[in-house]
């Protein structure tokens, strides 16, 4: 038998009114005295959840009632406990409770969110204080002017020639090269030059590999000494990429993917010997960007974006001007931006019937080829040319491993 929907929304608000109850009981503010504890917020989400049931007048009545409480007790203890928290935790927790009325589901996440937050008061205290700078918070603030506020606003439309400009696309690259060399500062930060940038590398791989190899030049334009664990967080970072081809390929012909395997197998080992190179740099001896070293250049995402802007019109040009064999080499243009794209319109060729899987190993390899001069183009531009030299060779060297696999081993092995 199923429990009634109201019944199951007085027994979430009394959970989550205990368990946002049990961290408070734990604390105590700066005077020592113990603050509103388990049955307050127990009793607080059942009113919430009760008043909630009656109707918007009562609830927004009890709220207020609440409300007029919390403010007493914090002009009682503004002197010893200057925070806020626990006066907005018991408001807070009278909200979940109705909440929990219509959504037992959602109000029990807030609430674990909620008892997670009031947990980690120590640490978020440090993490604000001590441990960010002024600096990192206003790059971190134009990260997300940049994400939510210019980016919704930009046309999600193709203009220039041929269409081959998309302004929404091209500040979306923008924010991807910002976030990469941001993430790369904190991973340097928490974790180290070696380990801290490789694991950057690859996660970012997963959103966009050109971007994380621009971000990464700007890391070492900016601190020269970490060039070596910046190569191999490149090389992570084209890895990363290459692995979203299985799936991708998985998705669109299976066959193809087996075809293939060789081939994408011989370039991902060069990577991988490529990136853990890279770990033997960095060995601690360069300091950790502190106060004084920026989050990412914002003139440099602007950069990449030009350049990538620049390929997309020549590109759209050559389309125009050579018909098909302009559309073939604007298809390994293409490479540069979306690797995948390529690689899934090649598949869903050989799936269709269009293509012989012998000749879609050739334009896989093709593919490959082109990602490798763009990317290593990228690398010279954003990090000068002793990053982009290794970058360009590491990539290179993947390429010929893939090549050799291509020729020398049977398809699906």
């Amino acid at each position: 038998m199923s429990l009634d929907p109201q019944y199951a929304g007085y027994l979430t608000a009394l959970g989550l009114g205990l368990l946002i109850g049990v961290v408070r009981e734990r604390q105590r503010d700066h005077g020592g005295h113990t603050p509103a504890g388990m049955r307050t917020h127990t009793i607080a989400a059942l009113a919430g959840a009760v008043a909630w049931t009656l109707g918007l007048p009562v609830f927004l009545v009890v709220l207020g009632a609440i409300g007029l409480l919390a403010y007493g007790s914090y002009r009682l203890t503004d002197a010893s406990d200057p925070g806020q928290t626990g006066e907005v935790a018991l408001l807070t927790t009278v909200l979940l409770g109705a909440l929990a009325q219509q959504s037992p589901g959602l109000a029990s996440s807030l609430a674990v969110l909620v008892a997670l937050l009031l947990q980690a008061r120590e640490r978020l205290h440090r993490l604000g204080r001590d441990l960010i700078s002024e600096r990192e918070v206003r790059d971190g603030l134009l990260l997300l002017a940049a994400a939510l506020l210019v980016l919704p606003l930009l046309p999600d439309e193709s203009i220039g020639p041929g269409g081959a400009l998309n302004p929404q696309k091209l500040w979306r690259l923008v924010v991807l090269v910002m976030a990469v060399s941001a993430l790369g500062h904190v991973a340097l930060r928490v974790v180290g030059s070696g380990r801290g940038l490789a694991i950057a590398g690859f996660f970012a791989g997963f959103v966009s590999s050109t971007a994380a190899i621009a971000g990464f030049g700007q890391r070492v334009r900016v601190t020269p000494g970490l060039l070596r664990p910046s190569v191999g967080a490149a090389m992570f970072a084209a890895l990363a990429s290459l692995l979203l081809m299985f799936p991708v390929l998985a998705t669109v012909s299976a066959t193809l993917l087996k075809a293939v395997m060789p081939t994408l197998l011989g370039f991902g080992l060069v990577l991988a010997i490529g990136g853990a190179l890279g770990l033997r740099g960095g060995s601690g001896d360069e300091p950790a960007p502190t106060q004084e070293s920026r989050m990412f250049r914002f003139t440099h995402a602007l950069y990449f974006a030009g350049f990538m802007a620049g390929v997309l019109v020549v590109s759209a040009l050559l389309r125009q001007v050579f018909g098909e064999a302009g559309a073939l080499a604007t298809a390994f243009l293409a490479a540069i931006a979306e690797v995948h794209a390529a690689v899934a319109s090649i598949g869903q060729m050989v799936g269709q019937g269009l293509m012989g899987v012998e000749t879609a190993r050739h334009a896989i390899l093709a593919v490959l080829a082109a990602s490798v001069i763009a990317r290593g183009a990228v690398a010279w531009v954003s990090g000068g040319a002793a990053y982009g030299l290794r970058v360009s060779a590491g990539l290179l060297a993947a390429w010929v491993a893939a090549a050799l696999a291509t020729v020398l081993l049977p398809a699906g092995l």
